[in-house]
């Protein structure tokens, strides 16, 4: 089967990732996998054309340019699928696709789609999965978000988990105290300024208490001056962005989100596989999985007294937090590994339409 993603970018970032993971194992199966970018190519952009991958980057234009530059390539490459990845890059190539004669059309939200809508943006998005076979969602709550706005094509919603490759076996940076871990892009959406001002309550009763946050993005500087300001610069390290993470689910103790909204993080899964438990806002797929698969802990959005709290009763309790790591373990290995997401879609993509 010839596969073609269509994505905005491929900067690091958790579709991002979920894309690039996507590619090799449909490659391992067999398929003959390439990428669009509208964008840029980006740090997993170079990794995959290293791999080998074919990877096209049409460049930023206006719509109508944009739209003619995917039907030639679309044209080009001939696929039988494409599995377009989010709104604008299901704006873009959706009608072309069907042009270019593509069997299968799909595209996946990989965010929660939370309301108040964006109306413009989902109205676009509305007109462009007429021509998808179908509209997939990452978690419960995205689908049901999605079927709650407007005009949606309701018949074409379906749910498949994100999965993701195990995080492998690596040496730990060292550390010493007990160890909070975030990973992710630096953006408002993430509000890690909770997680910041949860770790200083948290620290006057978990000596020892450290944040590593791991990743890039806008926000690393008012971040780090936060931290100056909170007088927790020795408990809190920036280690940038770093594609060996491996080492850092390893050696820490709990994995920390406090999105204001969220899908289901690539991190999040990958935690889960290396068996750390979570201490998450209850938000989207991201409070989902953690609550069915009893793996952490969920705190309301914004409420750094409430994560507080989660943080010293995670540190304070070694049975707590050994029961969460054997139940996301087990959730990784039932729900979430990358073999079951590629099963699924690889079955979508011969679905017919509804």
């Amino acid at each position: 089967m010839k596969i073609v993603h269509v994505v905005y970018s491929l900067e690091m970032g958790g579709a991002e990732i979920l894309v690039a993971q996507l590619c090799r194992l449909q490659r391992a199966h067999g398929h003959d996998v390439s990428v669009v970018a509208y964008s840029n190519l980006g740090t997993l952009g170079e990794s995959l054309v290293g791999e080998g991958f074919t990877v096209s980057v049409l460049g930023e234009a206006p719509l109508a340019k944009t739209f003619m530059r995917f039907i030639g390539e679309l044209r080009r490459l001939r696929p039988d699928v494409v599995h377009c990845h989010n709104p604008a890059p299901t704006l873009q190539a959706a009608i072309p696709a069907r042009l270019a004669g593509a069997k299968s059309v799909i595209s996946t939200r990989h965010s929660l789609v939370a309301p108040p809508y964006d109306m413009k943006e989902e109205k676009a998005f509305n007109f462009a999965a007429r021509f998808c076979d179908w509209v997939v969602g990452i978690c419960d709550a995205t689908c049901e978000n999605l079927r709650g706005v407007p005009g949606a094509r309701k018949q074409k919603i379906v749910r498949i988990y994100n999965g993701v490759d195990p995080v492998e076996e690596a040496d730990p940076p060292a550390k010493d105290g007990f160890t909070l871990l975030f990973v992710g892009r630096l953006a408002p959406v993430k509000n890690l300024s909770t997680l910041i001002h949860a770790t200083a309550l948290a620290r006057t009763r978990v000596p020892g208490l450290k944040l590593w946050v791991v990743g890039h993005g806008h926000e690393r500087e008012s971040l780090e001056s936060l931290v100056h300001e909170l007088g927790i610069a020795e408990s809190v390290t920036f280690w940038g962005e770093r594609l060996d993470v491996a080492g850092f689910f390893a050696a820490a103790d709990v994995y920390c989100m406090s999105s204001v909204s969220e899908g289901l993080p690539m991190s999040l899964l990958q935690a889960m596989s290396a068996g750390l438990p979570s201490i998450v806002t209850d938000v989207g797929g991201m409070a989902e999985v953690v609550k069915n698969a009893q793996a952490g802990l969920a705190t309301p959005v914004g409420d750094a007294d409430a994560m507080a709290s989660a943080i010293v009763r995670m540190a304070g309790d070694k049975s707590l937090r050994d029961g969460f790591a054997d139940n996301a373990r087990a959730a990784y290995h039932a729900n979430f590994t990358l073999d079951r997401m590629d099963e699924a879609y690889m079955d979508l993509y011969s679905r017919p339409r509804r």
